[in-house]
């Protein structure tokens, strides 16, 4: 389970040995089935996760009722709340498996400790911080200048398999639409 993570981790930086090895102590691998709430609103984040494999969203309930995806990830890659679980304050975010998920976590506590005993670490984690950092402005653009349509055609041509393995009700929210509205531009795109 560990190897896809350091090949990941080693693909931009350069770790020692014995960094690996303190990567390895400290995150631990879990696997949820799909559906599993894994981090509940209202509460601060446990765990900062990594996706080796299955489909992660974050996701809030609006004053209606209406769950509102603001979050989709694919492996690989990192997930929680992110802001609240840097800040140790209480999310208003779930954080919920769509598929059965193979993940490694990390507790705040014991990620501190890896990045100051960690150099790599450490500039690992400001490099992923600053991806996030561009993926969700360029979010933001997207979803205040591009058509609904626009937007799936985008989705459709970054991240594929999120289309293939995620429900469309999500995957409606996520784009700022109904799913009646992404059915609609789907029967319009194939035809």
């Amino acid at each position: 389970m560990y190897d896809k993570f350091l090949q990941y981790l080693c693909s931009n930086h350069h770790f020692s040995q014995k960094e690996l090895d303190k990567v390895q102590k400290y995150f631990e691998p879990v696997a949820y089935p799909k559906n599993s709430i894994i981090e509940k609103e209202g509460k601060v984040p446990q765990y900062l996760y990594y996706i080796i494999s299955g489909y992660l969203r974050l996701f809030y309930t609006d004053q209606n009722g209406n769950e509102m995806t603001t979050h989709i990830n694919c492996p690989p890659g990192f997930f929680t709340s992110y802001s609240e679980f840097i800040n140790e304050t209480i999310s208003e975010n779930n954080v919920e498996c769509i598929t059965n998920c193979e993940l490694l976590r990390i507790s705040k506590e014991n990620l501190d400790h890896l990045i100051a005993e960690s150099q790599a670490m450490k500039d690992f984690s400001i490099s992923v911080f600053q991806q996030s950092i561009t993926y969700n402005e360029n979010r933001s653009k997207e979803l205040s200048v591009l058509n609904a349509e626009q937007r799936y055609l985008k989705l459709m041509q970054d991240y594929p398999e999120i289309i293939q393995n995620v429900p469309i009700q999500y995957i409606a929210s996520f784009l700022g639409m109904k799913p009646e509205s992404l059915s609609r531009i789907r029967k319009k795109i194939i035809n």
